[in-house]
């Protein structure tokens, strides 16, 4: 039983959000612009398919296919001024417009989330850095303290030691009268 216990424990510990994203936590119930189900994501990687190199490239070769096989004269489904080809490009834009737009409307909430949590965490930083501050001047101030009173000890030490010699001195030369002063 302890097993699954320890087990469980850490399955939840390791799928708790790490630390360094605790600014992020207000931000977490928030939902994007598209949604968050599978055809919201489907829609926001088609949108930003778009501005693609793939898509680009290949929307050229496509055209280019279409064009060449049109004007050729090889197929007749859409002979010139290739109005089939015009209608594919006017739908293109009808959904491509609206998509990407609702991307960057996504992406810009996400990076404005992403932003204040960051301006968050940098003033937490600031705090703390003043509060280090404030410590370290207390700190330095007690020290300067501890200095002052380790003087003045060393001075009394001083003193006192020059007073015990010179009371041995008094004291030797008075129990013993025939020696020198030194």
């Amino acid at each position: 039983m302890s097993t699954s216990d320890s087990s469980n424990g850490s399955s939840n510990e390791s799928s708790a959000p790490p630390f360094h994203l605790r600014f992020h936590f207000p931000t977490l119930h928030l939902n994007s612009v598209f949604g968050d189900d599978w055809f919201a994501l489907k829609a926001e990687a088609f949108a930003r398919f778009f501005g693609t190199p793939v898509f680009l490239i290949g929307q050229t070769l496509v055209v280019s296919i279409w064009i060449v096989l049109n004007a050729a004269g090889v197929t007749h489904f859409d002979i010139y001024p290739f109005i089939l080809l015009n209608l594919a490009f006017s739908l293109q834009a009808a959904y491509a417009a609206p998509l990407i737009l609702l991307a960057q409307t996504r992406q810009a909430d996400r990076d404005k989330a992403h932003a204040d949590a960051d301006a968050r965490h940098r003033e937490s930083i600031a705090q703390a850095n003043v509060a280090q501050q404030a410590l370290v001047v207390a700190q330095t101030a007690h020290i300067e303290l501890l200095l002052q009173q380790n003087t003045e000890l060393t001075r009394l030490t001083q003193e006192l030691s020059q007073r015990i010699e010179t009371f041995t001195r008094e004291l030797h030369g008075k129990l013993i009268p025939g020696e020198p002063h030194t």
